[in-house]
């Protein structure tokens, strides 16, 4: 059965840093694409980040880029969302996923693609 976990959420100031977490169990994770997800209240779960399956690829929201790098370390089973200059609107719920299916080394931005999903991490930043 596969799990993800994300952690490393909290409350920061504008301008700040945090760094989200998601382990991930019950999966061949270095097969897999991985990405990031965010929901704010009241509106649709947009894309973030994905990475493809050797981290050799990377696609970025443009509301995020050069703000936030998203990496992997398949030793770990682990994928990490790297977020520096946060804004009050980086504020929301944050999901990592993985999709089972895309193959090759692929990423992508639909959430249609991927077929698991984490708890989600709670992420506020402050004015």
């Amino acid at each position: 059965q596969v799990h993800l976990v994300e952690s490393g959420g909290g409350l920061v100031q504008a301008g700040g840093s945090l760094r989200l977490s998601c382990a991930a169990s019950g999966l061949f994770f270095s097969r897999y694409t991985m990405g990031w997800f965010r929901q704010a209240p009241g509106k649709d779960r947009d894309f973030v980040a994905s990475v493809s399956r050797s981290g050799g690829s990377t696609d970025y929201a443009n509301s995020v880029k050069g703000r936030f790098t998203i990496s992997r370390d398949n030793a770990k089973s682990t994928v990490y969302l790297q977020m520096n200059s946060l804004k009050p609107e980086d504020t929301a719920v944050y999901y990592c996923a993985t999709s089972t299916f895309l193959s090759y080394e692929r990423t992508s931005s639909n959430p249609n693609d991927y077929n698991y999903w984490g708890q989600g991490s709670q992420v506020t930043v402050s004015s």
